[in-house]
């Protein structure tokens, strides 16, 4: 059998006799394999989040690491804490797909040439998953289009590969960021895009979807930027993974940073995939909720009072407030909105407007 990018990567360590890790052509972490205790951030940093600094990949490419054909050393500098290291393309067919990098401080390593078939091996296997990915995730971006034919022929060409194996659950997860995901952190079977500035994950049920959206969500915040996250399940069928994904979108909408909401447990804010905000604001605000939004207090409380069912001793407790205070409050909203809070009509109707503003653009 042939060996699998770990193993290129321990077998190229011992037999250079240094640590070793490998990257992909953007610095993502491939693989890696220790060495002895050496060790510096650089590396530090590539294990521990998954992908080296920009200052990191400036610097290194600065050697031409990117075009170079065979080894290239990089020099330490102390200044940094960084030690001297080997790098050794790893190409296929003249195209660079990653490093392969080996702490080398002392120079030790005067003759790489017995690793580099095990590059030219991973290269092989970088380019396949590479090209296998590209496809497959414009593939995907397809199964989200808006126009019906475009879909019906990526799922019936995905269908064809045999990947993914349905039922799929879909997720979405928005950050500032569009950088893609690190691929090689994913399990091979999940589709990843990024489409309408969302990553977007298309999770076979055999994977665990719920493992596979956290293990995603912690390598964007390891780039240190907020996360939010959602979920839909299931998608019987590839035809359906774009109602999936809508849904999914809905979900990480109304997330807060750091949590991943689940499309049935949304409840009334499940409106928002029924119709857009314009209507939803025509259609649920009234003069009356207007004036009590610009109350953030008073607009507080009476969420808090709906969100209770009209108990007047836990929303008191949940405000840390008098229960006097409380009632002083709620005529205040009356007058405000001219609803009266004994009327379920009407509480209904300040309630859906309460519970959709904040996700109305």
């Amino acid at each position: 059998m042939a060996p699998d990018l770990q193993e290129i990567v321990e077998l190229a360590a011992d037999l250079l006799g240094a640590p070793a890790t490998l990257e992909d052509r953007d610095f993502h972490l491939v693989a890696y394999a220790a060495h002895g205790d050496t060790i510096d951030p650089v590396r530090m940093d590539s294990i521990l989040h998954r992908r080296a600094t920009e200052a990191v990949r400036t610097r290194f490419e600065s050697y031409g690491i990117a075009r170079a054909a065979g080894p290239v050393r990089i020099p330490a500098d102390h200044s940094l804490g960084q030690l001297g290291r080997l790098c050794l393309p790893v190409r296929w067919n003249n195209v660079t797909y990653g490093y392969l990098w080996l702490l080398d401080d002392q120079e030790r390593i005067t003759d790489a040439a017995p690793a580099m078939p095990l590059c030219e091996r991973a290269g092989l296997l970088m380019a396949r998953q590479a090209r296998e990915r590209d496809d497959l995730g414009w593939k995907v971006a397809d199964l989200l289009s808006a126009q019906p034919d475009v879909r019906a022929q990526a799922a019936n060409e995905l269908a064809e590969a045999g990947v993914p194996d349905p039922p799929l659950a879909v997720a979405v997860l928005r950050t500032p960021s569009t950088d893609p995901l690190n691929p090689w952190l994913l399990p091979h079977s999940v589709l990843t895009t990024v489409w309408q500035r969302d990553h977007v994950l298309v999770i076979p049920a055999s994977a665990s979807p719920r493992t596979v959206v956290d293990r995603a969500r912690r390598l964007l915040e390891e780039r240190t930027t907020p996360v939010h996250a959602g979920f839909y399940s299931p998608c019987p069928t590839l035809e359906t993974v774009h109602e999936g994904w809508l849904r999914a979108r809905v979900a990480a909408r109304t997330a807060a940073a750091g949590e991943t909401r689940d499309w049935t447990s949304l409840g009334v804010l499940r409106l928002l995939r029924a119709a857009g905000d314009e209507a939803l604001t025509q259609t649920t605000r009234t003069p009356g909720t207007e004036n009590l939004l610009r109350h953030p207090d008073l607009a507080l409380t009476a969420r808090t009072y709906l969100d209770l069912a009209g108990n007047a001793q836990k929303t008191a407790q949940a405000l840390n407030i008098h229960r006097q205070t409380l009632y002083h409050r709620l005529r205040r909203i009356e007058e405000l909105t001219a609803l009266t809070l004994t009327d379920g009509q009407d509480r209904l109707t300040l309630h859906l407007a309460l519970t959709l503003a904040p996700h109305l653009e």
